[in-house]
């Protein structure tokens, strides 16, 4: 049964406030992410090419996620410019890798939150929001002021650090991680982190712990849990297998969307197998792989 968000009784007792305090804390010699680039955020940008405050590419009503985040009115997303990944083949470069967006005041963040409950969407979808923690907790405490109650949703990439997501328990009520690589080099190759298959697997096995398999109300809506996305990409099938059975380790209720959209764009010329498509025969080959290790898959 669907409750109101923990985040609203954080903010009544003054947690959410002491929480974003060690945030900003974090930010002045920043290690909000794995980078750890140890700049000082309030006075300049970190390796993810973003100061401490919002700037946002886009915000509204989103219909091409997830069935249980899409629901009957739309998953409320917000597109937050840059990445502390620097993925060669990612198909919205524009905004993650070309810094396409605007500068946002973190009052003008927490309007869009509340607009977007005001249009009836199931939730707050956070897109790229590893290196935009701290605007985030900031805005979140004058949308709750605004009457905010709506479920929020991170939805990153999968390299995110366990010390800054152990300050967002309680605050995060679905997860929606990527988990795009299980062999070193192939991260370093393409997506230049020496270390993302560790980073990912503890990330995710730390959200899982604070917000369990996914919940969702009589209409199937979503409110609570862990959303396991992987980008199938060409010639790394084996790769996607082992992805497969470590999330099947962690529950066998685990949501998986195996996507199977992935086109080549940006760089990914610089990689021979990039250059390609994904064929069926891989995907279904994947798809029953999955079933097989006993997990849910997205339908």
């Amino acid at each position: 049964m669907r409750t109101k968000p923990e985040y609203l009784q954080l903010h009544d007792s003054g947690e959410l406030k002491k929480r974003i305090k060690e945030i900003e804390r974090i930010c002045t010699k920043c290690s909000l992410c794995p980078r750890n680039c140890g700049v000082d955020r309030t006075q300049t940008v970190g390796k993810c090419f973003s100061p401490i405050t919002p700037v946002i590419s886009s915000a509204g009503p989103h219909f091409g996620e997830e069935p249980p985040l899409v629901g009957y009115y739309g998953s409320g997303t917000i597109f937050f410019t840059n990445c502390n990944l620097n993925c060669i083949y990612c198909q919205n470069y524009d905004i993650s890798q070309l810094h396409a967006g605007q500068d946002t005041s973190y009052e003008a963040l927490a309007d869009l939150m509340v607009n977007m409950q005001d249009r009836r969407c199931h939730n707050i979808n956070l897109v790229s929001p590893t290196h935009q923690v701290c605007s985030i907790l900031r805005a979140l405490e004058i949308a709750i002021d605004k009457g905010l109650n709506l479920p929020l949703v991170y939805n990153s990439g999968g390299y995110d650090s366990v010390a800054t997501l152990k300050l967002l328990e309680g605050i995060i009520n679905i997860y929606m991680p990527d988990f795009k690589y299980y062999e070193n080099e192939t991260g370093k190759r393409l997506s230049n982190v020496n270390d993302y298959p560790a980073v990912a697997k503890k990330a995710i096995t730390e959200m899982h712990r604070q917000v369990g398999d996914l919940q969702t109300d009589q209409q199937g809506v979503a409110y609570q849990g862990l959303i396991v996305r992987h980008l199938i990409l060409p010639g790394y099938l084996e790769e996607s297998k082992k992805i497969i059975e470590f999330t099947a380790s962690i529950s066998k209720g685990i949501y998986l969307n195996l996507m199977d959209q992935y086109r080549p764009a940006y760089k990914a010329a610089e990689d021979p197998k990039l250059t390609l498509r994904l064929s069926s025969t891989d995907y279904n080959e994947l798809n029953t792989y999955a079933v097989d290790q006993g997990i849910t898959l997205e339908k």
